[in-house]
């Protein structure tokens, strides 16, 4: 069976949620280590472009933007969160979402999207850079995860549009 796309909406987030919070206990998916209620969630996520994959109707994985800034000359540039609950990773879901989030960043306006990824997760820095993303640098010891600095390397992807 085919996975749908739709908009995330309130009702997903306990399924979403938990799928968040597989992704920040495996240690290689942010700097964060709980997965916030739906309103703490959604103050810090842009309206547009909040997808969730349903496969048999259940909520298999996410993706959403994030302001990386508030003032305005940067309302054109976003980062990315793609999420795919543990059971169902490696089926090429993330790939289905972050495509679908591209599209709908570029007829949304932004030019210019940024994801943070710890440099120990290949496969997440592998999927970005196969839909275009491009690294610009490497971020030492910019945050601390459980009592350790961690580094992350930032990568971008410029919309061919603007």
């Amino acid at each position: 069976m085919n996975p749908e796309i739709t908009k995330l909406l309130p009702t997903h987030w306990d399924q979403a949620r938990r799928i968040y919070q597989q992704g920040l206990d495996t240690g290689q998916a942010s700097f964060e280590t709980t997965a916030p209620a739906w309103e703490q969630w959604d103050a810090g996520h842009l309206p547009l472009a909040r997808l969730i994959l349903m496969l048999d109707r259940e909520p298999r994985g996410w993706a959403a933007l994030s302001p990386v800034s508030n003032r305005t000359v940067y309302a054109g540039v976003a980062e990315v969160s793609v999420y795919v609950g543990t059971e169902w990773r490696g089926r090429g879901f993330g790939r289905v979402l972050l495509e679908r989030l591209i599209a709908e960043s570029v007829e949304n306006g932004i030019w210019t999207l940024q994801a943070s990824i710890f440099p120990e997760n290949i496969a997440s820095l592998a999927l970005h850079r196969s839909l275009g993303f491009r690294e610009v640098g490497r971020r030492e010891k910019i945050a601390r995860r459980d009592d350790v600095w961690r580094d992350t390397i930032l990568l971008e992807r410029r919309s061919a549009k603007y």
